[in-house]
């Protein structure tokens, strides 16, 4: 803490003179702040621009693939028969008969006031014929049940009530539910150990056990009733890949012939198209507004835009513009709609657009998937995260804001170590001041007490 003498000799306002003396002192450090400043603006819309930048770039891969234009929409004659599309669809009609839907093997057990045996020990054996020997902990039916549980074995057990026997004591069940559907997902389950496995000992053989469902995979037939009929099968009720990126569920059997289809979804080709190049559209638009300059009337000052006079920004518009209205294959992109006017401005004539795409498809899904392309490498190109050139720039910026934050540093040290050197030279000045003022009054005192003689007259 500096050393405050304001006023104890001299009546100076020291604090505000030190104070003054330092901001004059300070004005290269805040230039520097303000420089700073300015630059980690500049820093954050960079980054801002390169985010949106990476994301056109991921977005342009996908036009480039063709993936951007293969939109398809899915139909189906009945509620119980859904249809969904994925990569790699195309456009088909058939006809599908639901035979048997996907089922669970379920077991249910005899009614017991505990499990028969002690200790409990049971196999389970899977559809694939493997066995595995379970011990529980006691008789009871809760942990006969935790023990299957625990074993992992793709069965699950709860335990249900049964209602009471003769003597009042409650009666209890295990349900035993495959964990998946299907033939799969078969399981028998064994009263013993792995030796003691046999029709006889099989839980579901007992009087009133039973076994409520028999694992079954679902089942549909494609072009049922010709020559050319087909089972399919599937241990869930979705068949995954049914067509080529397609995969159909079902949820009910169906004895008439289920219509399924598979249709070229013009309104969202367009749409796709459209969206790509709105957003190829707001970034250039950024870009503008970014390097607008606002000339100041009268008293006030010229504003220059975040972006203005930087030539990697401006490099990075035109290539952009560029890779979006030059031609493709000797076509012009305003032929399907797509055009930049004489103010820069990017657009695209959707109407125009859909009535290309349905006169000539192939030749539209070209021209798009070039423009794609360029679109593409012009945005990898200025955002790579490694060598980018607008990551460049950005790195550059960060590197000169660092070397600024450390000149700082030293500008600190360097006012702290003034600050305290004009707080010393006023604290000796008060001192000496004070002793200068002890002195004079002591001499004035002196000078008083001095005898004084009269002057004689002759």
């Amino acid at each position: 803490m500096g050393i405050a003498l304001d006023g104890l000799v001299s009546g100076l306002n020291t604090t505000e003179l030190i104070n003054a003396l330092m901001d004059v002192q300070a004005i290269p450090r805040n230039l520097m702040s303000a420089k700073a400043d300015d630059k980690k603006l500049i820093i954050s819309q960079l980054q801002t621009l390169n985010t949106s930048l990476q994301d056109l770039a991921t977005k342009a891969k996908t036009a480039a693939s063709g993936e951007s234009l293969n939109a398809f929409s899915a139909t189906s004659s009945s509620n119980n028969v859904t249809v969904a599309l994925r990569p790699g669809a195309a456009a088909l009609t058939t006809d599908i008969v639901v035979d048997r839907l996907a089922q669970k093997h379920t077991v249910v057990t005899a009614a017991s006031t505990e499990w028969p045996d002690a200790p409990p020990t049971l196999t389970l054996k899977n559809a694939a014929g493997e066995l595995l020997k379970v011990t529980a902990s006691s008789s009871s039916m809760t942990d006969v049940a935790r023990a299957i549980n625990a074993a992992g074995f793709g069965i699950t057990a709860s335990v249900v009530s049964a209602g009471k026997d003769a003597e009042g004591n409650p009666l209890q069940r295990l349900q035993l539910v495959a964990a998946e559907s299907g033939e799969q997902g078969s399981f028998s389950v064994f009263r013993g150990d792995e030796a003691a496995v046999g029709a006889d000992t099989d839980i579901s053989a007992a009087p009133g056990a039973a076994i409520i469902v028999t694992g079954a995979d679902a089942q549909v037939r494609l072009w049922a009733g010709t020559a050319a009929e087909q089972t399919i099968t599937s241990s869930s009720n979705t068949f995954t890949d049914l067509f080529t990126g397609v995969d159909v569920t079902v949820s009910a059997v169906s004895t008439d012939p289920v219509t399924v289809g598979v249709a070229v979804d013009d309104k969202a080709r367009t749409t796709a198209a459209a969206d790509f190049v709105k957003q190829i559209a707001s970034l250039l638009t950024r870009i503008d507004n970014g390097s607008k300059a606002t000339v100041g009337t009268g008293d006030e000052a010229t504003t220059l835009g975040v972006f203005t006079g930087d030539s990697t920004v401006r490099a990075l518009r035109q290539s952009l513009a560029q890779a979006v209205q030059y031609p493709v294959d000797g076509a012009s992109p305003s032929s399907i709609g797509i055009s930049i006017d004489r103010y820069g401005v990017l657009t695209i004539d959707e109407t125009k657009f859909a009535a290309a795409l349905a006169d000539d498809p192939d030749a539209v899904t070209g021209m798009f998937t070039g423009i794609a392309e360029r679109v593409q490498q012009t945005a990898e190109t200025y955002s790579d995260k490694y060598d980018g050139l607008l990551t460049a720039r950005i790195t550059g910026q960060q590197n000169e804001v660092d070397s600024l934050g450390e000149q700082m540093e030293r500008w600190d040290v360097r006012l702290e170590q003034r600050r305290a050197t004009l707080e010393r030279t006023y604290a000796r000045l008060e001192t000496m001041l004070s002793q200068m003022q002890s002195q004079s009054s002591y001499l004035t005192s002196q000078l008083a007490n001095l005898p004084s003689y009269g002057t004689g007259t002759s």
